[in-house]
């Protein structure tokens, strides 16, 4: 269906089209603010608008509840994310031992230097509802695949049993951030890493 003549218009250089876009860039920058300043569920839809500088009639023109903007903030964390991590991977020469401490250091470093992503990440997200929770499978199952083809370029382990210690290895990984940041991220990032890494090897020595 065509657009109509008022959604086409443009106002001070954009559409209609590109400020509601802009809109839903600002919802999902607040909410990542709000939910890691005061935790998802202590958050209401008033102080994510209130953050955004917008008013609830916008909120409601991109969301349709508090929980579909979780789950499209955290897919925002996550595209950031491991955005990161493929730059960290790309640019490593060494081999694959070398491109996984190059990403699970990229992974942490991330955590540390934007810790209101890394809560909406690792803490808010969990048991809200089954579909966060579908958001968060998935989100698991695209981090190990990455580790191991980070370990093994050639794409093995295909079967249900090497899935599972995928899904293994990723929860070790995320348990240590969450140990880290409980401590207030005392530990050196080189030793975060290394232990990451040794769980990782997994892949490697199957």
């Amino acid at each position: 269906m065509p657009s109509s003549p008022v959604a086409n218009r443009r106002y001070r250089g954009s559409s209609a089209e590109e400020r509601r876009a802009q809109r839903r860039e600002q919802f999902l920058k607040a909410a990542i603010q709000v939910y890691g300043e005061q935790g998802y569920r202590s958050a209401t839809v008033k102080a994510v608008c209130e953050a955004a500088g917008l008013t609830e009639r916008y909120f409601y023109e991109s969301f349709s509840n508090s929980e579909e903007l979780l789950v499209a903030s955290f897919r925002a964390v996550m595209q950031f994310l491991f955005g990161e991590l493929e730059k960290a991977i790309a640019g490593t020469s060494g081999g694959a031992v070398e491109r996984a401490r190059a990403m699970l250091t990229a992974y942490y470093e991330a955590l540390q230097g934007h810790p209101q992503s890394a809560r909406v990440f690792l803490v808010e997200i969990s048991g809200v509802s089954p579909a966060v929770d579908q958001a968060l499978e998935a989100s698991l199952r695209e981090f190990g695949d990455l580790i191991a083809r980070t370990l093994d370029p050639r794409g093995k382990g295909g079967t249900a049993s090497e899935s599972l210690l995928r899904a293994g290895v990723v929860g070790g990984v995320i348990h240590i951030a969450l140990s880290w940041v409980a401590s207030g991220y005392s530990q050196p990032i080189h030793e975060v890493v290394g232990a990451a890494l040794r769980l990782c090897l997994v892949l490697k020595e199957r």
